[in-house]
């Protein structure tokens, strides 16, 4: 099976791009991340034409996760438990959940496609938002190993990261910023 994952910053753009990458490629399974539309937006005919069956999680202009497998998706779950929400100017546990994350079980394998927050500043609410939304998902899925061991599972998508010096062109430009801090890494 053959797995990818794609920022597509705007599926609606790209549409014809994506499609035909996914039949040149030969991919099987693509998790997309930044949507940017609502499912009864998203273009599910040019995929469907190319063999594809798509689940999509979107909620407005912003954000939005996907798939689109030539395989059946399996037990899609749209957010992971406990996922944070983030509204800005508002604190507290009841802030609407973002569609950043969606999960599906193909031939198997689990797979997430995630979109994290980027964090905007360090000291920005969103930076907040972004390392608990780690930390979340962390917790997840070291639940997830413990209660399924032998399921495989790919944690895939946009992390807003940059695990290493080596990720970014020049680390001195990044330091002070969202991507490179230590408790993003």
């Amino acid at each position: 099976m053959r797995v990818a994952t794609w920022n597509v910053n705007s599926v609606r753009t790209r549409v014809g791009r994506i499609v035909d990458w996914l039949v040149r490629e030969d991919v099987d399974v693509l998790g997309m991340q930044e949507i940017k539309c609502k499912p009864e937006q998203f273009p599910f005919e040019a995929f469907e034409a190319a063999g594809y069956q798509v689940e999509a999680h979107g909620l407005n202009q912003w954000n939005g996760v996907a798939f689109a497998s030539r395989l059946p998706l399996e037990d899609v779950t749209r957010d992971f438990p406990g996922q944070p929400g983030f509204l800005k100017g508002h604190e507290g546990p009841d802030l609407p959940v973002e569609a950043r994350a969606m999960g599906v079980t193909v031939d198997g394998v689990r797979l997430w496609s995630l979109y994290v927050p980027n964090g905007r500043e360090l000291g920005d609410p969103h930076y907040t938002y972004k390392l608990d939304w780690l930390g979340q998902l962390a917790d997840r899925t070291s639940e997830w190993l413990r209660a399924e061991p032998d399921t495989p599972l790919a944690l895939m998508g946009d992390w807003n990261v940059a695990p290493l010096d080596s990720d970014v062109w020049d680390v001195a430009v990044f330091e002070g910023h969202t991507h490179v801090s230590e408790p993003e890494r």
